[in-house]
């Protein structure tokens, strides 16, 4: 029996985060929290006798995700009618491209267990977004509820190539073109709201052959979950079917989040049954040479090129620049901080604290890194003291969970509160005397050889220095007084 391999392609709808929809004025809003059929108009209600008119920064927004995608950008592209009938379609058709997109032949670096390769992009086009249908059963009745604030929302189609042979790789396209949409500032990727969806192509064929197997599409995954579930299933789901010799049927394909099974949807549609042609009220979209650069030359570093250069500048390992470089807010705020250190703080020191400390924090509050109470030189602020020892770990700690509650500068606190490490020698030695002179029954046990007391007797030190004790010094004072005591007991 032939081992059998996956060959998936996504094809990923993004919303734009503009003001307004792509071809009309109504204000773009949150379908949480709007009031359903508030943000409609004539235009985007598909009214008789209306016009379009292009969102230019939609527009740029796509020129920046296919110019980061490497694609070949088409300065001339034409927008067509999509031709269905559906309830959240008012117009009975959708303004796409098909026959001239946008961009095409791009790629996308993804990093999997096997390490980075390129996914090759197919197309880059504009069109617009439907309307939302709710699907209600009250009463015994079924019925369905339309709500139009977001037809005509600018949208974002971006078609890879069937290079996706792993539900990893799935995952690992999926959270990287998400990454690099926020990156590039225009979608939130907030996956909650839908305003990103996956849709799947799946097919399986013997592994060696390079001929496509029968190929499903699994609509409207809202969820990476869901995605790697629905994709999992329908590996498995194709194989059975083969190796009962049967035969794969081409068709669209639900993902029933319950029972976790895909489930027919209709039989797959073709272009042809769209009757795609020409949007007879838009002219060919033109990008000049002028515009094209000047959209160029505002795109930020690649997410996947600045977690190397974190790498590779700052000596970190994979996991720490990966957790760095997820987003682009995190990793914005780690370089002002290192930045802030002048030097004198080690760039992994900055990752550790900022992956543990501030981590814990943001994720217990419910909070991102933009809201923190304090910026990037506050926080090198402090690590600086931690480093220099002018005051120890233990106390940054302390300060740092002021600075979270208070959002006061560290140096303040510090001294405010008379935080900052003693290291004198001889305050240090006449502590270590102290302890020592008052606990004779635990230095007589340290001399007898049960040699772990000395973290207990540690510990009794930086009590009496309230903590302010430089550590290592105390450490250091602590070993050689009960050395000196026990040349004098032999």
């Amino acid at each position: 029996m032939p081992a059998y391999e996956p060959v998936i392609g996504l094809e990923v709808h993004a919303e734009l985060q503009t003001r307004s929809k792509m071809f009309c004025s109504c204000p773009v809003v949150d379908l949480t929290t709007a009031e359903p059929n508030t943000a409609v108009c004539e235009v985007c209600a598909g009214m008789p006798g209306t016009l379009p008119v292009i969102n230019e920064r939609a527009v740029e927004y796509a020129l920046r995700v296919a110019l980061a995608l490497d694609c070949q950008i088409h300065q001339q592209s034409i927008f067509a009618r999509k031709n269905y009938f559906y309830p959240d379609l008012p117009k009975g058709y959708q303004i796409s491209q098909y026959e001239l997109p946008l961009a095409t032949q791009g790629r996308l670096i993804i990093r999997t267990s096997q390490g980075e390769r390129a996914v090759r992009i197919r197309r880059v086009h504009l069109e617009e977004d439907t309307g939302k249908l709710t699907h209600v059963e009250r009463n015994g009745e079924r019925y369905s509820l339309v709500d139009l604030n977001r037809a005509g929302v600018p949208l974002l189609e971006i078609v890879s190539e069937p290079d996706l042979h792993s539900v990893e790789e799935v995952r690992a396209y999926a959270t990287t073109l998400r990454q690099l949409l926020r990156y590039l500032g225009v979608n939130s990727g907030d996956m909650q709201k839908g305003v990103i969806r996956f849709e799947a192509n799946v097919s399986v064929r013997p592994v060696g052959s390079n001929q496509l197997g029968t190929r499903v599409e699994i609509k409207n995954l809202n969820s990476f979950r869901a995605l790697e579930e629905s994709v999992a299933y329908e590996i498995e789901r194709q194989i059975r079917i083969l190796e009962r010799g049967g035969r794969v049927e081409q068709q669209t394909l639900g993902w029933d989040e319950a029972r976790r099974v895909t489930v027919p949807q209709r039989s797959k549609e073709e272009a042809h049954d769209y009757r795609y042609f020409p949007e007879p009220d838009l002219p060919p979209l033109l990008i000049d040479d002028a515009w094209l650069e000047r959209v160029r030359q505002s795109l930020p570093e690649m997410p996947w090129a600045r977690y190397r250069r974190f790498r590779e500048a700052y000596g970190l390992s994979e996991y720490d620049a990966g957790l760095l470089t997820a987003e682009k807010a995190v990793a914005d705020f780690y370089e002002a901080a290192v930045a802030a250190s002048q030097g004198q703080v080690p760039p992994k020191m900055v990752a550790n604290w900022l992956l543990s400390e501030v981590f814990r924090w943001l994720n217990e509050h419910g909070k991102s890194i933009t809201e923190l109470p304090f910026d990037a030189k506050a926080f090198a602020a402090l690590l600086r003291a931690v480093h220099t020892g002018a005051i120890n770990k233990n106390t940054g700690q302390k300060v740092l969970a002021e600075m979270f509650a208070t959002g006061q500068h560290p140096d303040r606190i510090i001294e405010a509160k008379g935080l900052r490490q003693i290291s004198d020698a001889d305050q240090i030695q006449a502590w270590v005397n102290e302890v020592l002179d008052a606990h004779p029954k635990e230095v007589a046990k340290y001399l007898a050889g049960k040699t772990s007391v000395i973290n207990w007797l540690f510990g009794q030190v930086m009590r009496r220095a309230r903590g302010r004790a430089n550590p290592q010094a105390v450490r250091q004072a602590l070993e050689a007084a009960l050395k000196r005591r026990a040349d004098i007991a032999d």
